[in-house]
């Protein structure tokens, strides 16, 4: 009776047994869906994951002073038209000669504040002189520009010798001979001709002529505006 009862709970047990070892086989099965819930699976060490290192020319380099601008930020497109300032700062202090031939101070007329085109402001001296009068340098310093303006017509821009002011003569009938851009004037040199350039008018011959500080002297048309008529008034 016993030995029966044994074979019959080892004849049940034994089968259970297979079965279950074959199904933690089945469980365990390296790439079956079911191993990755497996104690036995390996997780990589995320030390062995390669690290891309970008390439040397994708790398940004920081910008510089040396960096050079736009080519289209590098010249003038008018006369300099920034916040002005007084013009008593520099009085006493600049010895300017009315830049026009045969011109007295008692003939000026003081139009930095006039209104123009699209709201714009002067910002200079428009002085009247038959054309092709003789424009002269109002001192001394360098001819760093000479400029087609589409407002100005034919232009110059001069910085003074301490590179802190800029003049800027405009509506030119022409330049004088041998002028050139880095060349070194002197004050009442003939640098050009008055002309009616630009939007002056046909027959409208005067010498716009506007003075302006700066801080970068290599950005010769970007100033603040100072008003020349005091200046020259005197």
């Amino acid at each position: 009776m016993h030995s029966t009862v044994k074979r019959l709970i080892l004849g049940l047990l034994i089968p259970a047994i297979a079965v279950a070892a074959f199904m933690t086989a089945l469980r365990y099965k390296p790439g079956s869906a079911d191993a990755l819930e497996g104690p036995l699976l390996a997780t990589p060490s995320p030390l062995a994951t390669p690290i891309a290192t970008p390439s040397p020319e994708l790398i940004p380099t920081p910008a510089t002073e040396e960096t050079p601008l736009p080519e289209s930020s590098a010249s003038p497109q008018e006369a300099p038209a920034a916040s002005p300032t007084p013009a008593s700062n520099y009085v006493g202090e600049l010895k300017l000669i009315i830049p026009v031939v045969g011109v007295r101070a008692n003939q000026l007329v003081d139009t930095f504040d006039d209104a123009r085109s699209e709201g714009r402001v002067h910002d200079a001296i428009d002085i009247p002189a038959p054309g092709g009068t003789p424009v002269l340098a109002a001192a001394d310093g360098q001819i760093v520009k000479l400029f087609q303006s589409e407002r100005g017509g034919t232009t110059i821009y001069q910085l003074s010798v301490d590179r802190k002011l800029v003049f800027y003569y405009a509506h030119l009938q022409s330049y004088g001979a041998g002028i050139t851009e880095g060349q070194q004037v002197h004050q009442g040199d003939v640098i050009a001709y008055v002309g009616d350039t630009g939007n002056a008018g046909p027959g409208n011959y005067h010498l716009h002529f506007s003075i302006s500080v700066v801080s970068d002297p290599k950005r010769y048309w970007d100033g603040s505006n100072i008003n020349p008529y005091p200046l020259l008034h005197h």
